[in-house]
């Protein structure tokens, strides 16, 4: 029996869609902790849903959800999978939504946050820039208070929020280091629970407390060309 601490969605030949938990990197580089890559490549090689004859399955990552973060992944099987969900995600993007419960009430109902952001590589933060800052990267979300139900946080307050707290849903345009986290700490509303960027949550919360989920993916399947649509809500 393979008892995986995460729920498979969907698997066929080419790809493998999974329901990431929070605390698990998607591929990290401390070998003694196992990432969901080699979670998975396990799986595979024990379920025998791969033909390798014997070597290691392939597993390709095509897109990156933070360690604290939980939520839909896609990986690719076969290196076409790999090639073509990597060019989609590249020339028309995932679409992909985001639930974040975030401290205080964002400045609209809906918006559009548009920014450039860099990376510290050394500190693992990201920052938003001036454009035509070194390493400057586009990055651009919108996002819509979720006024009725289904909530995905629903009762669930942690102490950052001191009391008040709203949920949004995101849409994620463009996928840069910690962009939602960056991005919606700069309108003022950082991601309760999250120990780089709200303030209220360094020294009270852990990381795997942070209130943010990839709850929704939609993607064309390499070889059918069928769309692809997966949920939580």
């Amino acid at each position: 029996m393979n008892v995986l601490p995460f729920e498979i969605l969907f698997e066929d030949a080419h790809i493998l869609v999974c329901l990431k938990p929070s605390g698990i990197a998607t591929q990290g580089r401390n070998v003694a902790r196992q990432d969901m890559v080699s979670y998975l490549k396990n799986y595979i090689g024990k379920t025998g849903s791969d033909s390798g004859g014997g070597k290691e399955p392939y597993l390709a990552v095509v897109h990156r959800l933070d360690q604290p973060v939980r939520g839909i992944m896609v990986f690719a099987k076969t290196p076409f999978a790999a090639g073509e969900l990597s060019r989609e995600l590249a020339e028309a993007g995932f679409e992909k939504h985001y639930r974040a419960l975030v401290t205080g009430t964002p400045p609209e109902r809906t918006g559009i946050v548009d920014n450039y952001l860099v990376k510290d590589a050394r500190a693992n933060v990201s920052r938003i820039c001036q454009k035509g800052t070194a390493g400057a990267k586009h990055a651009r979300l919108s996002y819509q208070i979720v006024e009725e139900e289904p909530y995905l946080f629903g009762g669930t307050v942690p102490d950052s929020c001191a009391g008040e707290c709203t949920e949004v849903d995101i849409r994620l345009y463009t996928g840069r280091h910690h962009q939602i986290r960056v991005q919606m700490a700069g309108i003022g509303c950082p991601i309760a629970g999250d120990a780089k960027y709200n303030p209220k949550a360094q020294h009270s919360e852990r990381r795997q407390d942070l209130k943010l989920c990839s709850c929704s993916l939609t993607f064309t399947h390499p070889k059918t060309k069928e769309t692809m649509r997966f949920s939580l809500l």
